[in-house]
């Protein structure tokens, strides 16, 4: 029989989510000994094929967003909405974020209407976490086991590099199985890797931490379930999560500790949610900054028509790069580094991106050509700004009775100088190739939400401490991208996933003392 916890225990620590940061805490508190509760949104996904079309509305949080600034008024932001959250769909990109990137101040101090900070985690302590977060999701590329093949999209993107004098082409490390292991085959290169994985090769919260938390017997998930707010004590400490269940019912499970990890979208809107008489401005909030200082990249996609075929679609979809402009280095003419990531599309998708609107023979002459289209995606460090938000609407309401998040975003110049080198980079790649055509998309969507709940080193500058305890409420943990205090050019997740592992030997360390 599946474990399951009294909703009046007040012995169980309840984790939000159950993407990369909630499953892996989750875990690693269940393997511990330690009761566990996790309250997910979404359901499980039970059948995964491969077909974009089928596998998108299944994947992703659809649930209206409004976006303000330079955002769309309805702001698709492609977090999941499922048993294992976004790491249902991401790409599986599981880069380190680089030394340089932990001390932003360095190259982003002198930018102006900016709210640079610093990590209170240094780049060395992170080190052991990484490599236990590589170890525990099967990166490729480390621990002895060998990079994911080369595709032909890879090699026309290495061919290009060097013909523009870049040097630093290279395959990706990638939470996808090279060779099988941790109960997982190896990829067969099926392609379209963000609609889901069917033979299982790509490392999941749901195939991997999840389902190792339920062999545990300290561990239960309840999807379906919606969390609108957490309660508090006298003494300021978190009490209990409210939710609205699978049967539409309200719900409140008491805690020990709570851990939010709803991605950095619903995490300050949770914790806004929840003001009182002692958090007028929302829960843990007392500074002023829950919901403030969101970062999602700087993102270019840049789609090109080759003379001869390419096929971008066989073989793993992101699985390399260039690395050439990671690094600051001021004489571009921006402040701050970027990377290219090779990425591709199904037919759908590239018509939306590359002729928007296109139809009859324009359209059907595009899909003649799709075996012969490449594609990059340029992802740059993005400076903080506190105007840049998630604030809740003060009139509208989603189906749970709780306000739709605004987020605001406006781009930085800084990120548009750098936007404009990358874009112009990429051209001259595939230019150097013979490209017929190279179309700039508008700008995505984010997938890669942080800072909304950043940690910092003292009170002031932020909502939680080095442990992303909240400053406010002592027994209350933010174990998502919300707590970073800076963006980095590394997708996120495997720094999630790192500090999850940091996060969870210090909650089980303080539970011993009685801190907790």
């Amino acid at each position: 029989m599946p474990t399951s916890f009294d909703r009046n225990d007040d012995d169980v620590v309840v984790v939000v989510g159950s993407g990369a940061g909630g499953a892996t805490v989750s875990r690693e508190l269940a393997m511990a000994g330690i009761d566990v509760v996790c309250i997910e949104a979404g359901s499980p996904v039970e059948k995964i094929v491969t077909d974009a079309t089928a596998m998108f509305p299944l994947l992703t949080w659809l649930d209206r967003r409004i976006g303000s600034g330079d955002l769309p008024a309805n702001f698709p932001v492609w977090s999941g909405k499922g048993v294992g959250g976004t790491t249902l769909h991401w790409t599986a990109h599981a880069p380190r974020m680089e030394a340089e990137h932990f001390e932003p101040s360095r190259y982003f101090g002198a930018l102006d209407d900016c709210t640079i900070l610093d990590w209170p985690v240094p780049f060395d302590e992170m080190t052991r976490y990484y490599s236990a977060a590589e170890r525990s999701m099967g990166v490729s590329g480390t621990h002895g086991w060998p990079k994911l093949p080369e595709s032909n999209h890879y090699r026309v993107l290495k061919a290009g590099a060097e013909r523009i004098g870049l040097k630093q082409a290279e395959r990706s490390n990638m939470a996808i199985n090279s060779v099988a292991q941790g109960g997982r085959p190896a990829c067969i290169q099926l392609g379209f890797c963000s609609s889901g994985c069917a033979v299982n090769a790509k490392w999941t919260a749901a195939n991997t931490p999840i389902a190792q938390a339920l062999q545990t017997g300290h561990f239960e998930i309840r999807d379906r379930s919606f969390v609108l707010r957490v309660d508090h004590d006298r003494k300021g400490r978190a009490t209990s999560v409210v939710y609205v269940d699978s049967n539409g019912v309200l719900q409140r499970q008491k805690a020990r500790v709570v851990c939010l990890a709803a991605n950095a979208i619903d995490t300050p809107r949770i914790l806004l949610n929840s003001e009182s008489s002692a958090f007028p401005n929302g829960l843990a909030n007392r500074s002023g900054h829950v919901g403030r200082h969101y970062i999602k990249h700087v993102f270019a996609i840049l789609t090109a028509i080759l003379p001869h075929p390419v096929n971008f679609h066989r073989g793993t979809q992101l699985l390399g790069g260039v690395n050439d402009f990671v690094y600051h280095d001021s004489s571009r003419g921006f402040a701050g580094g970027f990377k290219f990531e090779q990425a591709s599309f199904d037919p759908a998708a590239l018509a939306a991106l590359s002729r928007p609107g296109a139809w009859g023979k324009e359209y059907a002459g595009q899909l003649k050509k799709y075996d012969h289209y490449a594609a990059l995606l340029a992802v740059g460090e993005d400076p903080s700004q506190r105007s840049n938000s998630v604030t809740l609407h003060p009139a509208e309401k989603d189906q749970y009775g709780m306000p739709v998040p605004v987020v605001h975003y406006v781009d930085h110049d800084n990120s548009r100088r750098m936007r404009d080198f990358a874009v112009q980079t990429a051209r001259d790649l595939y230019e150097s190739l013979g490209s017929e055509e190279v179309f700039l998309s508008s700008l995505p969507p984010a997938t890669h939400n942080m800072g909304t709940c950043r940690m910092a080193s003292n009170i002031d500058d932020g909502v939680c401490d080095r442990w992303s305890r909240s400053y406010d409420v002592p027994n209350l943990f933010l174990s998502d991208g919300s707590q970073f205090p800076s963006s980095g050019n590394a997708n996120p997740t495997l720094t999630i996933v790192a500090l999850a592992m940091r996060q969870a030997e210090y909650i089980r360390e303080r539970m011993l003392s009685r801190d907790l």
